[in-house]
Parts: C-alpha cells; structure tokens; sequence
C-alpha cells in the first residue's frame, strides 16, 4: 500500500535501520541498509540530512530555499521525500 503523500506537519526522519553516510572514495552519499545500500544522486543526501524528526517538509523546503533561491524546491523535495517514504526509508 503506497504512503499518503507529505503533508505540512510530517517530520521527516530515516528508519531506524538506515544510516547516511559520505562516501570518501565515491565522492557520494550512501543510505546503509542492512542488506544493501543505495547510491544517492543530486541532492538526496543534503534533503535527507535535514530528516531528522524536527523538521517539517515545509522547513526543509525553507532551508533548502537559503541556498538554493531559484531552484523549484516546492514541488520537488515534497516529490523526493514521498518517493523515499515509498520505498520505507523514512518515517
């Protein structure tokens, strides 16, 4: 069954059986799970860094905002958060 799409009062936060971590060597982030992990793209890790349970989206959206002004942020972190939700990497 798919996970409700974000909504303004959801904090974000990785299972607890997942772990983020920079790879040195690939130059790129990882989400460590316990049989395998996942290579992120783009700007993954610096959303999901900012999953941490005390964030909403709307202030993930916001502090994105700070560094990336022009990006279309609205629309597409809310898109990648579900997507992630979707797959059970988050909660």
């Amino acid at each position: 069954m798919p996970a409700e799409p974000a909504d303004a009062s959801w904090r974000p936060v990785l299972d607890r059986s997942i772990v983020l971590r920079y790879d040195r060597v690939r130059g790129t982030d990882l989400l460590l799970m316990p049989e395998r992990a996942v290579r992120l793209s783009g700007a993954g890790g610096r959303i999901l860094r900012l999953c941490d349970g005390t964030r909403t989206v709307p202030a993930i959206v916001a502090e994105l905002a700070e560094t990336f002004p022009d990006a279309p942020l609205d629309a597409e972190v809310p898109a990648f958060l579900d997507r992630v939700r979707t797959q059970g990497w988050l909660r």
